[in-house]
């Protein structure tokens, strides 16, 4: 009895010994040496180095996507020249399983050494990119982690194309080695994108003794002081906001021009062009845009859904509250720029007149609602499905901030002007994040922002749940505020056409839903031949609506599908509310708080 306890005494250490030896191999890094052979060719080279444990297969896989853009990218498919060898450099078998899996037979190999090649064809902020003058990664889309060790640490050590003196990225530098840079784990290696290239780098600053950088690729030229003051200015307003600081550098990284950004933990990468901050419109644009990818490092990367991390790299994920992640951080970037001294009081109005605008001229605002629109962007795309003919989709970040004012209102009045939003961010980002480390439920939102308002929000949730009219003038009341909801009709007959020439053929560019020319079966793509019998141009179309009143009939000639079809169209008038926002002339005591704490 004795010898069979020692027996299993000694199994049972030997056991740990061995599980302990490894789990200590398998914590090693995994190291990456990322180079350029050839940038013409746009392709990166890849060689992977790591420790692997007992098990006779290793499983390799490549993410799907990249958190921050919510498509699905295959980044695999530009995986070519896969080869991999072991610790003695004899060549292995793999086999390629389902759509982004390596399947590795390791046999007693005790480390893996794997090199491929990823070509890149798009010059994009969500994709990797390589050319003669730059190089731009997006780690999900070049470095594979081995099945089950999201956790692993890695390091990537970059060799820049011999012409190119600079690399950046939020990483941490591993001291003593040039262009290497330390990941805890791959979730933080994915969020970290790296520029390469010969950049220009603009005068840093620190807030509460906190290095932020700005660096980038083809930066163009304006004044690169009084900006980097206005970056600080709003960096020092968003931080407030939140009263705290969750890294220990910063660093916006711009890509060079373009369109979009993507936030990350402690950087942002956006297409930027700097020559537009010249103009004094096109400067606010830019503000807010930087201001919405940084104020993303809280909302979004710690103020989550539950459902944004763990991620899952092979299918995504999917919430019901992107309307929270990036609508309410489209709200912000208003406020955050008025607090900051950058964006006045009529900019702020009139920018949500805009969204406004643009929410209510869409017909999807009767079909999709705004937790529907947020599950459904996988497939739908970030602004909804805008090349359908009948768009039934909305973009979270066109109603999202609206309902974000709204509950931002709806929370000032109930409280008395003692609580806001702010006040629900900063307990999402305490007790969640700081507190537990993890991300919100939607009924935990929902509690939070009834807690802190100390009434039901009903209404506001059927506006997120349901495709519910929102109530415009009873919410823009609390804050004093008048909003112009009142249709007015506009001069001359309607059709709803709009046309432009290209190859010499008046071609419809758009129907607007519902007009006399949609319901007559008019639809975009159709050429026009003639109107009333007269030969169509771009100025004849234009002088024949302006010559026509309400109720006149006009007979449009059209090629639909290499057929010609005659439509009949009796036109209509055209209605529209302006959604101007003023200030009430005579507020009360509560609604004049409201509106000087919301905007100076």
């Amino acid at each position: 009895m004795k010898s069979n306890t020692l027996f299993r005494w000694i199994f049972l250490t030997v056991f740990i010994l061995k599980s302990l030896l490894i789990f200590a191999q398998t914590q090693d890094p995994v190291q990456f040496t990322i180079t350029i052979p050839n940038p013409a060719n746009h392709t990166f080279h890849v060689v992977m180095e790591c420790k692997v444990g007992p098990h006779e297969t290793s499983r390799l896989k490549m993410p799907a996507w990249s958190p921050g853009y919510y498509q699905i990218m295959d980044f695999e498919s530009f995986v070519s020249n896969f080869q991999v060898t072991d610790q003695a450099g004899n060549k292995l078998f793999f086999d390629k399983k389902g759509k982004n899996e390596w399947h590795v037979e390791k046999a007693k190999a005790t480390s893996l050494h794997v090199e491929y090649d990823v070509l890149t064809t798009r010059e994009f902020v969500g994709t990797s990119f390589v050319d003669e003058e730059h190089g731009y990664i997006i780690p999900a889309g070049l470095c594979m982690y081995l099945e089950n060790e999201i956790k692993r640490p890695a390091e990537v050590t970059i060799k820049p194309f011999d012409k190119w003196k600079d690399v950046a990225t939020g990483l941490d530098l591993v001291p003593g080695k040039n262009f290497t840079y330390t990941a805890p784990d791959f979730d933080i290696l994915y969020d970290s994108p790296i520029l390469m290239g010969n950049l220009e780098e603009l005068p840093a600053f620190e807030v509460k003794g906190i290095p932020h950088r700005f660096i980038g690729y083809k930066m163009g030229d304006f004044d690169k002081v009084k900006f980097m003051q206005d970056i600080k200015k709003m960096v020092e307003a968003a931080s407030a906001l939140i009263g705290d600081i969750p890294y220990k550098h910063y660093t916006f990284l711009a890509i060079g021009p373009g369109g979009g950004g993507i936030e990350h933990l402690n950087s942002t990468a956006v297409s930027f062009d700097g020559k537009l901050l010249n103009d004094p419109v096109k400067r606010i644009k830019i503000l807010s845009f930087l201001t919405h990818e940084y104020f993303h490092h809280y909302n979004v990367k710690r103020i989550r859904p539950v459902e944004l991390g763990p991620f899952n790299y092979d299918k995504g994920s999917k919430t019901n509250m992107l309307w929270v992640s990036e609508g309410v951080t489209v709200y912000y970037e208003y406020p955050i720029l008025n607090r900051a001294g950058l964006m006045t009081q009529t900019q702020v109005l009139d920018a949500f007149k805009s969204l406004i605008l643009a929410l209510e001229t869409q017909p999807g605002r009767l079909y999709q609602s705004l937790a529907q629109a947020s599950a459904e962007t996988w497939s739908d795309g970030p602004s909804g499905r805008v090349n359908d003919e009948f768009n039934k989709t909305i973009s979270y970040y066109i109603k999202g901030p609206i309902v974000g004012l709204m509950l931002d209102f709806k929370i000032r009045h109930e409280t008395n002007n003692k609580k806001s939003l702010d006040d629900v961010m900063r307990t999402l980002y305490q007790d969640f994040y700081q507190k537990q480390n993890r991300g919100f439920t939607e009924t935990e939102f929902r509690k939070v922002c009834e807690k802190v308002a100390g009434a039901s929000l009903d209404e506001i949730f059927h506006y997120v749940y349901t495709t519910k009219e929102l109530d415009y003038v009873k919410y823009f009341n609390y804050a004093g505020l008048n909003i112009d909801v009142t249709p007015k009709q506009l001069p001359g007959a309607y059709s709803g056409i709009k046309a432009k020439l290209e190859n010499d053929s008046l071609k419809v560019s758009s129907v607007d839903w519902d007009s006399p020319a949609w319901k007559a079966g008019v639809r975009r793509g159709n050429v026009i031949v003639d109107v009333d019998g007269k030969p169509a141009s771009e100025t004849d179309i234009a002088y024949i609506f302006a010559d026509k009143k309400a109720g006149d009939k006009m007979n449009l000639n059209l090629i639909k599908n290499d057929t010609k079809i005659s439509y009949p169209i009796v036109l209509g008038t055209k209605s529209e509310r302006s959604f101007a926002i003023t200030p009430i002339p005579n507020p009360d005591k509560l609604q004049a708080a409201i509106l000087k704490d919301w905007v100076k």
